[in-house]
C-alpha cells in the first residue's frame, strides 16, 4: 500500500472517515466523491470503482443529517418521549409509532421521562436541537409551555395517552374514565359492594380519570365507600402492602379490588399470595401471562398499539402540511373476563 494511502486509512481510522479521506485514498477530486456517493452522474464507471473501493476499505457512510440540514430539508427523524419504555404498555406504544415512522422513511428516537417534568422537557429540547421532524409525547404533570417555541418554528407535535394543558395539539387517549367503571361496575353484577380501589399518583392524569370512573360507578349503584377503600400512589411492594391491610381488615373489609394500572396489579398479586384469602379483581391494563395464572386476571385493556398508530399517523400528517384544527380522539377500552373478577361474593 503506498505511504499516502497508509496515511489516510491510519487517520481515517482514528476518527469517523469523511468524504475528504475517501477522495485523497482514491486520488480523485471531493466533488468526484459527492457525485459517486449521490449516486450522480458525469463519473466514468473506472473513476467511480476507484471511489466505491476506497468507501468500502474505509467503511466510509454518509452524514445524512448534515447534508439535510445543509439542504435545509426535514432530517426524517421523529422523537418519541414516554413515562417508562421498560413498561409493557409504552413497549407496544412505542413499537406502533416505530413501524409507521419506519414505513415514512423516518428514524425513530426514544426517551423515558420517568414522570420527571423537567427531565421530559431536557429530553424534548435535546430532540429538537436535533431538529426532529416532530416529537409524539407521553406528557407529564408540568408546564409545557416550553414546547410553544417548537411549535411556532415548525416542530409538529402529538400527545399519547394523556393530554398536556394548554398546548394545542393533537391528542390520543384511552377512555379511562368509562374503562374503571365498567370495570367496578362488573365487580358490582357479581354481587360485591365494597370494592377497594389502588391507583397511581394522583397527580397523573390517567389515575385521577380511573379513580374518577370507579367513584362514578359506586355512586351509580348507591354505595357509598369507605374511609380506607381508596389508595392511591407509586406501586411499591411496602405501600401495596400497608393499602390491602387497611381494605382487607376491620369492621368492614373490601370483597373486591379494582387495581389502576397493570404495575399495581402485579404487586397486588404478589402481596395477596401470603394472605389467608384473596379478593375478586379487575386490573386496569392487560399483562403478559395475565391468563396463564391459577386464577386467570379479570382486566380492562386498552389497545397501546392503536393509540401508538393513531398518534404517529397524526403526526405525519402534521409533518406533511395539515392545517386542520387540532383533534382529541379516544379509544374505547375491553372488559376480558378470566375468573378473577368472577369471584361471587
Amino acid at each position: 500500500m503506498p505511504v499516502e494511502a497508509e496515511r489516510v486509512m491510519s487517520e481515517a481510522a482514528a476518527a469517523r472517515p469523511t468524504m475528504k479521506d475517501v477522495a485523497a485514498l482514491a486520488g480523485v477530486g471531493l466533488k468526484t466523491v459527492s457525485r459517486v456517493v449521490n449516486g450522480e452522474a458525469g463519473v466514468r464507471e473506472e473513476t467511480a470503482a476507484k471511489v466505491r473501493g476506497a468507501i468500502e476499505q474505509l467503511r466510509f457512510r454518509r452524514n445524512d443529517g448534515a447534508r439535510l440540514l445543509r439542504q435545509g430539508s426535514r432530517t426524517r427523524s421523529v422523537g418519541l418521549i414516554l413515562e417508562d419504555l421498560a413498561d409493557p404498555f409504552y413497549a407496544q406504544l412505542s413499537r406502533a409509532v416505530e413501524d409507521v415512522a419506519r414505513a415514512h422513511g423516518s428514524l425513530l428516537l426514544i426517551g423515558s421521562s420517568a414522570e420527571d417534568p423537567v427531565r421530559e422537557r431536557e429530553l424534548a429540547l435535546d430532540f429538537c436541537a436535533r431538529r426532529v421532524d416532530g416529537l409524539i409525547i407521553v406528557p407529564t404533570s408540568g408546564d409545557h409551555d416550553y414546547l410553544t417555541a417548537e411549535l411556532a418554528a415548525g416542530t409538529a407535535v402529538v400527545c399519547a395517552d394523556r393530554p398536556a394543558a394548554g398546548l394545542p395539539v393533537d391528542t390520543v387517549l384511552a377512555d379511562n374514565r368509562s374503562g374503571a367503571a365498567d370495570g367496578v361496575s362488573h365487580l358490582i353484577r357479581q354481587g360485591h359492594r365494597r370494592i377497594g380501589y389502588l391507583g397511581d399518583a394522583p397527580g397523573i392524569y390517567t389515575a385521577a380519570e380511573r379513580l374518577d370512573g370507579y367513584r362514578q360507578a359506586m355512586a351509580a349503584a348507591g354505595y357509598g365507600i369507605g374511609e380506607h377503600w381508596v389508595a392511591m400512589g407509586r406501586p411499591d411492594p411496602l405501600g401495596v402492602r400497608f393499602a390491602l391491610d387497611r381494605m382487607l381488615s376491620g369492621p368492614e373489609p373490601v370483597t373486591a379490588l379494582m387495581c389502576g394500572n397493570s404495575r399495581t396489579t402485579v404487586a397486588v398479586l404478589r402481596d395477596l399470595v401470603g394472605r389467608p384469602s384473596s379478593p375478586a379483581l379487575v386490573g386496569f391494563d392487560d399483562f403478559e401471562l395475565a391468563d396463564m395464572l391459577a386464577t386467570p386476571v379479570t382486566v380492562v385493556a386498552q389497545d397501546a398499539t392503536a393509540m401508538g398508530r393513531m398518534a404517529a399517523g397524526l403526526l405525519f400528517r402534521r409533518m406533511e402540511g395539515e392545517q386542520a384544527q387540532p383533534q382529541r380522539l379516544q379509544i374505547p377500552t375491553r372488559l376480558i373476563q378470566r375468573g378473577s373478577g368472577e369471584l361471587p361474593l
